[in-house]
């Protein structure tokens, strides 16, 4: 089992959410050299709608008393993830219904601010195997 301290773990979600805005500040800029203005504000969006909803999650999951209360952080962690899931899905339906974008740039950036989950989720982990003993020569 790995267990983590509630500081580290809000310092690696908010950190999440930076990096997302980076991976999405830097798909703009790719998708407007690519595609031009519609495809990068596309990907703003796109990337937003996943930066976004990050940052509900984390400032839902680490808000209040949950770092005292064993229950109440599993509580404020399934109540910050559903409304993450719900976000993502009134966001994209009003940006579809509403807006004009460029489908392959506004999902490609969403998809790529997922990358930011797996290098923080790796950089997090202990090593396989567990920390090793230092050798003797």
């Amino acid at each position: 089992m790995i267990a983590i301290d509630v500081p580290n773990a809000r310092r690696l979600a908010f950190g999440v959410v930076l990096g997302q805005a980076a991976v999405t500040a830097i798909a703009a800029l790719l998708s407007w050299a690519i595609g031009g203005q519609l495809a990068a504000v596309s990907a703003l969006i796109g990337g937003g709608i996943s930066t976004a909803a990050s940052l509900a999650m984390a400032a839902l999951s680490f808000s209040g008393s949950a770092a005292t209360d064993p229950q109440r952080a599993i509580r404020a962690f399934y109540v910050g993830e559903a409304v993450k899931l719900a976000l993502v899905v009134v966001l994209f339906v009003v940006v579809l219904k509403l807006m004009k974008v460029a489908p392959l740039a506004l999902f490609a950036a969403f998809m790529a601010t997922f990358f930011v989950y797996w290098i923080a989720l790796a950089n997090a982990l202990p090593p396989l195997g567990g920390p090793r003993a230092p050798r003797g020569r």
